[in-house]
Order: C-alpha cells, then structure tokens, then sequence
C-alpha cells in the first residue's frame, strides 16, 4: 500500500485523496486505552493506518496494531466509522486526506508491547485522562469514545 499511495501521488501530488483505513481502540484489562505518540505530527492516536489493496479492514487493523505496537490482536468487534469533513487531514510534508476510518476495538491481545518508527511513546490511558494532543483525524473518535463511555 505504501508504494500504491506513492504512486499516487505521482499523479496528485499533495491535492486531496480519499483514504481508507482501519484502527483499533485496545483496551487493557483494568479499562484503559492504548495511544501511541506519533512521530509524524507530535500527536496521540490508535494503531491503525491505509488498507492495502484487497485487504479485507479486519486483516488491516489487526496488521497495522502488529505492525505499530507489536501485539497481536485477537476478537476485533467494529466499533464505528467515521467519515465526512471533521476527517480532513493535512500532513506536514502537505499530503491532503479525506479519511474514511473503520475502527475496532479490542480487549483481547498478545505480546509486549514494541513500537515501530512511527511512534515515539505507547501508554494505556484511562479514558477521562487521554492526552490533550489528538491527532485531528482521531478526535471524532475520541469523542465517540468519551460519549459511549457516559452512556
């Protein structure tokens, strides 16, 4: 997927592509949250990224936690999509996205975690005490996430 989004953006350049991928909210046993610290924009957000082509989005959450946390994922339950304007992301190097995000969550995994060079810190976080810094892409998400957890 990596070369199919630079090929892409051989043809594009930074306009505005529409992206879909899949992320995993983690939960460890006491409750709490995994985030990982992004490099990229000095930001927190869930595992997660692109869906390659033909990749099925369950297959691509799971490969992107491994791939960015170093666990395996077991037991994924879809959490929500979330898609429209508020997930307009402008990178730094000045890629433009509209994403659609298909996230999961789980509390079912295996593995200590390890992180990839995307990410600079992992922490379990209660969920009333996330980092003020969201990756904009993933506030909606968190959102979701503080509403479901007043129901």
């Amino acid at each position: 997927m990596k070369e199919y989004i630079k090929d892409m953006r051989e043809f594009v350049g930074n306009r505005p592509i529409l992206m879909c991928g899949a992320s995993v909210i983690i939960y460890n046993p006491t409750g709490q949250v995994l985030m990982l610290h992004r490099t990229d924009n000095d930001s927190w957000c869930f595992p997660g990224g692109a869906i390659e082509l033909g990749e099925k989005v369950e297959e691509a959450a799971e490969r992107e936690a491994f791939e960015e946390t170093g666990l395996t994922i077991e037991n994924l339950n879809l959490f929500a999509v979330f898609s429209g304007e508020e997930l307009y992301y402008k990178y730094p190097n000045g890629d433009e996205v509209y994403n659609v995000d298909i996230v999961f969550k789980s509390d079912s995994y295996q593995g200590e975690v390890r992180l990839n060079n995307e990410g600079k810190e992992a922490r379990f976080f209660d969920i009333d005490k996330l980092p003020e810094k969201i990756s904009p892409p993933v506030r909606p998400v968190v959102e979701e996430l503080r509403k479901r957890r007043l129901e």
